[in-house]
């Protein structure tokens, strides 16, 4: 009996420092998605997915205010990776410079305003979204987004729901936030996995690409799953 105890005992510490001892990864979603958008990602088994939840912004937040806001959520006690697809991504990027985590990885997303397209650097000067209500800003990404990015069409019912979940103060504050966005510059260490047909943000206008997914659309991390989970491991053991 006791040495039944026993055994049981030490595989409790075995798993006790087994869960210890992988590294947290944080995902962030985009801006049209939550976290059902990683439900397919599949990493090393020493590495483990959290997700980094987050509703409307305040009135008038910032992207580095609202990151400062998203990283109550971590425990920086513990070894972890930041990871965000598009507005998840920039968002990652300013948190970066808060917690310093071991690595950063942006999936399908940019490092500074200057990486946006240009219908958003030209509303940094004229406000068009400031002008449109909420609804209509999301009735056209609804209306949009099976257009620009096709590939959706793979996971249909979920981008779907997705984006019908969010509300339209949600949609103009989040908008807000990546064209008022202030950073203009990329940081030291960002790791970049981009597909080739992303529409969103186009891979051209990406300066350094790390892992370059072909044919890869904005919303790859869902449909295209086994790579990005190839290329996320990849970044993840490289030194």
């Amino acid at each position: 009996m006791i040495k039944w105890l026993i055994l049981v005992f030490c595989g409790f510490e075995m798993f006790n420092l087994t869960a210890q001892s992988k590294t947290t990864v944080y995902c962030v979603h985009g801006q049209g998605s939550d976290i059902r958008l990683f439900d397919s990602l599949r990493l090393d088994t020493n590495y483990s997915l959290q997700f980094i939840q987050y509703a409307t912004p305040p009135k008038n937040a910032t992207m580095q205010s609202f990151a400062r806001e998203l990283i109550q959520q971590i425990d920086t006690t513990q070894p972890f990776v930041l990871a965000g697809v598009s507005l998840g991504g920039m968002l990652c990027v300013e948190m970066q410079e808060m917690v310093h985590p071991q690595k950063t990885i942006l999936i399908s997303s940019v490092t500074n305003r200057k990486e946006l397209p240009f219908r958003y650097r030209f509303q940094r000067v004229i406000p068009l979204y400031a002008i449109f209500p909420g609804r209509m800003i999301l009735g056209g990404a609804k209306m949009l987004q099976p257009i620009v990015e096709p590939d959706r069409k793979h996971n249909k019912e979920t981008f779907k729901k997705m984006l019908r979940a969010k509300n339209p103060v949600y949609m103009k504050r989040t908008v807000r936030l990546i064209i008022r966005w202030e950073r203009k510059t990329a940081p030291e260490g960002i790791i970049r996995i981009h597909g080739t047909n992303d529409h969103t943000l186009p891979y051209r206008k990406i300066k350094k690409v790390d892992y370059t997914i072909k044919s890869g659309s904005h919303m790859m991390t869902l449909t295209r799953a086994k790579e990005v989970s190839e290329a996320m491991n990849k970044a993840l053991k490289n030194a």
